[in-house]
């Protein structure tokens, strides 16, 4: 199944993935391979995670503080944000899809 991330998404990723580096050398790339892997648990089972809002999931990540918010469409799966779990809750409903 083809991943695609929301340009907002993609841009939280790389965020967060320079975040984590500077705090300490690795984690940023620990914490790439954990979303890698999160997305390969979706793409594997991807109506497995609860419904967040309306036909958007959410998978938590094992060892940092994120999810991943994602559509499941017919063709694809489309990641939305790769939100904090501890900051301005439910800030990504108003992306498009698109």
């Amino acid at each position: 199944m083809k991943v695609v991330f929301l340009k907002y998404a993609k841009q939280e990723l790389d965020d967060a993935t320079q975040f984590y580096e500077l705090e300490f050398s690795g984690l940023g790339r620990r914490f790439r391979e954990e979303v890698k892997n999160a997305v390969s648990r979706i793409v594997e089972y991807p109506e497995a995670w609860p419904l967040e809002r309306g036909d958007f999931r959410k998978c938590m990540l094992h060892k940092f503080p994120y999810v991943l918010l994602y559509s499941l469409e017919k063709t694809h799966l489309i990641i939305i944000a790769v939100a904090h779990q501890h900051r301005k809750p439910e800030y990504w409903i108003d992306r498009e899809i698109t």
